[in-house]
């Protein structure tokens, strides 16, 4: 059995870092959206004297690798050849969700291409184990997500929109964003700090699927501090306000910078003012196209993915 699968983006419309977990983790509250910049996935799957699992091009620590790994442990099922091929679109640590888009491509796919279907609450548990944004693209569309990010509830799906999103280059990691962002854990005796953030959140989720997105103080915690440090993430943000962007702001932990746009000519004209190769133009992709998308790469296989 092969298929080629499709392992898209994702933004962070909202993203709020409350305080320190005792766990070692952030409480987290965000908005995610997916859209259609994605990488693409060949998997091909056989029988074979000993299990093997190659992926090409090779990445140290691959997610994808892990993902499948992890699944065929799952299953209880050896003597498997995975042969995955990758092919890169979307920016690595940009915080577009890259490698985790990849390792829940390879969850989603490689139980459907086995003929084995496992429970969605399963998927979502080995997707968290690796990493925080795993889940979410098992669901896609528009979702909270709280704690890790990994708690994840439905919004309604958002009228298309189109964004343009620049990546610099520039590498923030996820351990530095949270160091100069400096988030102290909760101290129970002390009145909870993140009342007013709460609030502010519950506010844009209550109410995010009826205005625009430019009616709303969408906001990202990251972005101060890191801005602060890279001043060139500012001026992008700045330029594409310029070009008519409501909002523009940065993803994830950074480092790339997206503008929304009423229509897609703005959003290409946008892209346009920035170097080549370091602009984007994308739509969002609702939560049934992600489905409608995912089953027809999938083909007869769907019926036993977590897409069916």
């Amino acid at each position: 059995m092969k298929a080629t699968v499709p392992s898209f983006a994702k933004l962070n419309l909202d993203l709020r870092v409350l305080h320190k977990r005792p766990d070692g983790f952030h409480e987290l509250r965000t908005i995610f959206q997916t859209v259609s910049l994605k990488d693409t996935i060949d998997i091909e799957v056989k029988l074979k004297k000993r299990t093997q699992i190659d992926c090409t091009p090779e990445i140290p620590n691959n997610l994808v690798v892990r993902a499948a790994c992890m699944l065929l442990d799952y299953l209880g099922l050896s003597g498997i050849w995975v042969c995955l091929t990758l092919f890169k679109q979307i920016p690595m640590g940009a915080g577009l969700g890259g490698g985790s888009s990849n390792a829940a491509a390879v969850l989603a796919a490689l139980p459907a291409l086995l003929g084995r279907r496992v429970p969605l609450p399963d998927l979502l548990r080995l997707g968290e184990s690796l990493g925080s944004d795993v889940p979410f693209f098992l669901l896609g569309g528009t979702a909270v997500g709280m704690g890790r990010g990994s708690e994840l509830y439905p919004l309604p799906d958002i009228p298309v929109r189109h964004a343009a999103i620049v990546s610099t280059g520039i590498h923030v990691s996820t351990a530095e964003a949270y160091s100069i962002l400096g988030r102290e854990p909760l101290n129970s005796l002390t009145s909870h700090p993140d009342s007013p953030i709460l609030r502010e959140f519950q506010t844009i989720a209550w109410n995010l699927g009826g205005s625009g997105l430019d009616q709303f103080p969408l906001t990202n915690d990251f972005e101060k501090p890191v801005f602060a440090r890279y001043p060139e993430l500012s001026a992008v943000a700045q330029k594409l306000r310029q070009h008519g962007a409501k909002p523009a702001q940065m993803t994830g932990s950074g480092s790339a910078v997206f503008g929304i746009f009423e229509t897609a000519s703005q959003a290409r004209q946008a892209v346009a003012q920035f170097p080549a190769g370091t602009a984007i133009p994308v739509r969002f992709i609702t939560r049934r196209q992600y489905r409608a998308i995912w089953q027809k790469a999938l083909g007869p296989a769907a019926k036993d993915s977590c897409f069916a």
